[in-house]
């Protein structure tokens, strides 16, 4: 009979791994796209630790610059990636007009100062208006801030 203990999960190369893997379930619990390079980080230790035997100053050193150049390499890119960019050149500023002038329908009654919810491509996005807006009511985006659209009755 094979005997496991706690020493067998002791390894740095399967505790940097767990670490890492802890840390990229943490970024879908916290979205911001900021926590995963560190368990990329994370990872990359437990590569080198696989493959060689090094100190734990050195460990936390390869951390730090593989967790600090992945984030400064990759976030943007990955983030243009999730948003819906995927041109090498992205121009959020086009992106954001293309809600302009669409048009969407009501889902929970808009008030002023309350926001609401409308429905645009089969997705509900908070809305908010100037004036009260029923639901079911046919409205026009009229501007687009972060996830938030603000309308205007049709």
């Amino acid at each position: 009979m094979i005997a496991v203990t706690i020493s067998d999960f002791m390894k740095p190369e399967i505790v940097w791994f767990l670490v890492g893997l802890v840390l990229i379930i943490c970024e879908f619990l916290m979205p911001g796209l900021v926590i995963a390079f560190f368990g990329l980080g994370a990872w990359v230790v437990a590569g080198v630790c696989l493959a060689t035997k090094i100190d734990l100053n050195t460990q936390l050193l390869i951390f730090i610059v593989a967790s600090v150049l992945s984030l400064v390499l990759l976030r943007r890119w990955l983030k243009g990636i999730f948003i819906g960019h995927i041109g090498s050149k992205q121009d959020i500023r086009h992106n954001l007009e293309e809600f302009v002038g669409q048009k969407a329908i009501v889902k929970e009654t808009i008030r002023p100062k309350l926001a609401g919810k409308v429905e645009f491509h089969g997705t509900n996005w908070i809305a908010w208006a100037d004036e009260e807006i029923p639901e079911g009511t046919p409205v026009e985006i009229i501007k687009k801030e972060n996830l938030t659209f603000k309308v205007k009755p049709l």
